[in-house]
């Protein structure tokens, strides 16, 4: 049934999203993550202890996570399972794991907002990503949108979908779980290098696979594309996806680069610190809004073959 789950999952949320009077109302399952996170954190997180230690709870305080996160989801299977139309209800709560209706919406505010002021799109482009944004420019902006789309569409879509597709809602609920775990404490900072090494060495074992399909999803999209180039989102990726420092985020962002025929990456800064990262593609460097919607049409496009895989496996295993 997970196929036939899954591709239900990925139309109910692109038809409605996580609504947003749900999201006041209850939160969503990422905040109550997010808060036995900050709880784990606290509690066991203690500076006084040795680095060795750290690192021990770091791992009990993902491994207590992760329990959670598998006892709930099929806790949930479970109960669906014995009702009728169960996998409806298993659709809809899978549904908001998935984030690709949001993370369109939000790419696409800041391809509107940017040619009425830089500082409107730094504003947008500043809910997506994690660096300093005050000193970019409009073409850095445009670049940073870029690339958290590539980057969000292999942990926010291809992912979840991916885990929900072969392991049913108790393996994506634990790949959620893992990257929200490593988005919060999975930094190379003085608190978090030790505690959060667990959680961002689980998250690059999971992501090693759902990167690289999203990456050729990518590639497949720009063969459709006009405009696009295909030739070149693949020879990109397999030139420079490994320059990046996560072993993962390289794929979907060289691709995307590739197609667009732009360089993106290079240095940003990260609370007031410069870093210096590699550049991935060797197009221009000036991005405008047009490139981002011209990668959001690649997007849509890469969704489109997702959906098709989605449902080859429904077809295929009879649900």
């Amino acid at each position: 049934m997970t196929f036939g789950v899954t591709l239900a999952a990925l139309t109910i949320e692109a038809v409605a999203g996580y609504p947003e009077a749900l999201y006041r109302r209850v939160g969503h399952p990422v905040t109550w993550l997010g808060w036995l996170i900050d709880e784990l954190d606290t509690r066991l997180n203690r500076e006084t202890d040795s680095f060795s230690m750290r690192r021990a709870r770091g791992v009990v305080a993902l491994m207590l996570i992760a329990a959670v996160a598998l006892i709930a989801g099929a806790a949930v299977e479970a109960l669906a399972g014995a009702l009728p139309y169960g996998w409806l209800l298993l659709a809809v709560l899978s549904s908001s794991l998935i984030a690709q209706r949001s993370l369109y919406a939000h790419v696409a505010a800041v391809a509107r907002a940017l040619p009425r002021s830089p500082s409107e799109g730094r504003r947008e482009v500043a809910k997506i990503v994690g660096r300093d944004v005050a000193s970019l420019d409009s073409a850095g902006v445009a670049r940073a949108a870029i690339e958290s789309l590539a980057e969000n569409f292999s942990d926010g879509v291809v992912a979840p979908v991916f885990f929900l597709a072969l392991f049913g809602l108790p393996g994506a609920l634990l790949y959620k779980t893992v990257n929200t775990a490593d988005s919060m404490i999975g930094h190379k900072s003085d608190r978090y290098l030790a505690f959060g090494w667990a959680a961002a060495r689980c998250d690059d074992l999971l992501n090693l696979i759902p990167a690289r399909l999203a990456s050729g999803l990518i590639v497949a999209a720009a063969a459709v594309v006009p405009g696009a180039s295909p030739g070149g989102a693949l020879s990109t990726a397999l030139a420079d996806a490994g320059k990046h420092a996560s072993p993962n985020a390289g794929w979907p962002e060289a691709a995307m680069a590739g197609a667009l025929g732009l360089t993106l990456g290079g240095a940003r800064a990260y609370h007031g610190q410069m870093l210096d990262a590699a550049t991935l593609g060797k197009g221009r460097r000036n991005a405008t809004p047009a490139d981002i919607f011209r990668a959001l049409t690649i997007y849509k496009g890469a969704l489109g073959v997702l959906w098709l895989l989605a449902l080859a496996g429904a077809v295929a295993s009879g649900n």
